[in-house]
């Protein structure tokens, strides 16, 4: 079975910045790895209405190394606001959308994975009402664990990215203690509390604090507004 290509242990601080700028800019996108295990984000953006995946060449995402896929495997089509993946039995494999196989067309919703042979495809689209709904309800009882002190603590980490910059870097634990007026090792303290209540508290230093501030964001913990 194939793994999904959002998994924070195998991400490299440049690839989460990736999806985060990604991410921020609002428009629907896919996330996969190549050959290689090299991150692949694709937009959905502008006049696209249809996009093609599949082993050929020919396809808008062309997925060659995968011999498990057909060369012409499934398509993506727009109607409105949403986002379908069509196979109508093209595909010798199948396609699958959480290990459940497609029978022609099926809705997407953010965070879908598409399996295409094996190779996994995540389905984004930040901003989605979906989106918004499971913020809600996955993250109450995150948003209620985090303090008032940790999270000014996170707003600071994730204040260089106001705006959308999409080349930032988190802030350094001196400039979070400068601006909020603590020790650096209150500071620390908090980022090591954030970093266990997210889950991310055994990924390496640096990657970790661009997790932290890319679920600060989807998490609808830190917004925009409060930069």
């Amino acid at each position: 079975m194939s793994r999904t290509p959002l998994g924070p242990h195998q991400s490299t601080p440049t690839e989460l910045r990736a999806r985060l700028a990604a991410e921020r800019r609002g428009h629907p996108f896919l996330v996969y790895r190549d050959e290689s295990n090299r991150q692949c984000i694709v937009d959905l953006t502008g006049d696209t209405t249809r996009m093609t995946l599949g082993r050929s060449p020919e396809n808008d995402v062309c997925l060659a190394w995968d011999t498990e896929v057909s060369r012409l495997h499934a398509e993506l089509e727009r109607v409105g606001e949403h986002w379908l993946v069509v196979d109508d039995g093209v595909s010798r494999n199948g396609t699958f959308v959480a290990e459940e196989r497609v029978a022609g067309r099926r809705r997407l919703r953010d965070g879908d994975v598409v399996r295409l042979g094996g190779t996994a495809v995540v389905f984004r689209q930040p901003g989605s009402r979906a989106t918004l709904t499971t913020r809600l309800s996955d993250h109450r009882d995150l948003a209620a664990s985090v303090t008032d002190a940790q999270r000014r603590v996170l707003v600071a980490l994730c204040r260089p990215f106001k705006g959308g910059a999409s080349y930032a870097t988190p802030a350094t634990n001196p400039q979070i203690a400068a601006e909020l007026v603590l020790s650096v090792a209150a500071v620390k303290t908090h980022l090591r509390a954030l970093f266990k209540a997210f889950g991310i508290d055994e990924l390496p230093q640096q990657e970790k604090r661009l997790r932290l501030v890319a679920l600060a964001f989807s998490s609808g913990l830190v917004s925009d507004r409060d930069l």
